[in-house]
């Protein structure tokens, strides 16, 4: 293979839990403020936290990519513009977007922008247009195949981004009115109710129901590209992208970690069949749909939906059990009171919060001056914790 720059790892986030989470791993990260995004249930950075966020980032050695990808109606427009002083201000080192409102914004405050998956830019002439208006960077459609984006990248100078894990919309480009038809709750605004991941069932004229491979008739699996680094590589692509804004940080530390991995072990030329079955089990470990390599190798089939699961395919589940009550850094210990289960010395945990990320095994577990094996559901004991903790804290215990 051609020597090729490293591409950029971004991981989409909604809190500094998060972004503790892959801090080490990703290159960037993008996320939203509680406005014009698609993700509007992510509501933990708002325009007036915006600056502290961005600082964090950048304190990480981060870059710091906003999102503003939802449909900006006509009494949006002033949003729009809070949106992007507020980026400005704050000193992001891009804005992700789609709608000629944002990106004419972006352009007259000196922001660099990133064109959104959502313009489905499918053909070089779309991306050198979108460069002539200042673009740097192209978030191409999900609907492309490999060969297509090496057309592309053949005739065009602006860089590429595309998604390599997570979440595949059964819409073109996640464009879809299904959420808006049937709940009033538009995802193009950033509402989507998920309908396309219900169970759904076909009802002939004559009253019968149609058999089907299963009941969640429209749930696309996750796109899960971790065995085709090599491939992505040579096709000119400049950043990889992991969707997962809505997800908890446990899923997205290993993601990154796993793909950080990877991309490092392609460039050093040592990306091995066993390494990628080792990721591949570890990303099975985490919230999944099963796996798919999406469009990147044709139209997808039939195997590319995940009929008979529901939302969560993952080997292993997190359970919560309870929540912090003090933390005590001296003894880097913290009481914690067992709310929904038991914990045992050995089990594995992760403790999170809109701050804290933490994930570790019990190796001490205290109650009344007493060292414990076990702690029952109701028991407040204290606990042996691996780095800094805070009160409200969840704990979930990974089975």
């Amino acid at each position: 293979m051609r020597k090729i720059s490293k591409p950029e790892l971004i991981v989409g986030i909604r809190n500094l839990s998060g972004l503790e989470a892959c801090s080490e791993y990703a290159d960037a990260v993008y996320f939203s403020t509680d406005r014009l995004s698609l993700r509007a249930k992510a509501k933990e950075i708002t325009l007036e936290t915006l600056d502290d966020f961005v600082f964090e980032v950048k304190a990480r050695q981060l870059r710091a990519y906003l999102a503003v990808n939802s449909t900006v109606n006509e009494e949006r427009l002033e949003d729009a513009s809070d949106v992007i002083t507020a980026a400005s201000n704050a000193g992001a080192d891009a804005v992700i977007a789609w709608d000629p409102a944002v990106i004419l914004r972006a352009r007259n405050a000196g922001l660099r922008t990133h064109i959104s998956t959502q313009a489905n830019v499918t053909n070089h002439e779309t991306a050198n247009f979108y460069k002539s208006l200042g673009a740097e960077r192209i978030v191409l459609s999900r609907e492309l195949s490999l060969e297509e984006i090496r057309k592309i990248k053949r005739y065009t100078e602006v860089e590429v981004e595309a998604f390599v894990h997570g979440a595949m919309c059964m819409a073109v480009s996640g464009r879809c009115h299904l959420s808006a038809y049937v709940l009033g709750k538009s995802g193009n605004c950033g509402e989507c109710t998920q309908p396309c991941r219900w169970k759904w069932e076909l009802h002939g004229e004559n009253g019968l129901i149609a058999t089907s491979l299963g009941k969640y008739l429209l749930s696309a699996k996750d796109l899960c590209m971790i065995g085709h680094i090599p491939e992505l590589l040579e096709a000119g692509i400049t950043a990889f992208k992991v969707e997962g804004r809505l997800r908890d940080p446990g899923y997205l530390e290993t993601v990154s970690r796993c793909y950080r991995e990877a991309i490092d072990a392609c460039i050093e030329g040592n990306y091995t069949l066993e390494k990628i079955e080792t990721w591949r089990r570890e990303l099975a470990s985490v919230y999944n749909r099963g796996f798919s390599t999406g469009f990147y190798f044709g139209t997808p089939g039939l195997d590319d939906f995940s009929p008979e699961k529901d939302m969560n395919a993952s080997e292993k589940q997190r359970r919560a059990v309870g929540i912090i009550e003090n933390y005590y850094p001296k003894q880097q210990a913290a009481a914690v009171r067992l709310l929904e289960g038991g914990l045992s010395v050995g089990d594995e945990i992760i403790i999170e919060g809109n701050t804290t990320f933490l994930r570790q095994q019990v190796s001490f577990l205290k109650k009344t001056g007493k060292a414990l094996e076990k702690a029952e559901k109701g028991d407040t004991v204290g606990l042996a914790v691996d780095g800094p903790v805070r009160k409200n804290d969840r704990i979930f215990i990974m089975q």
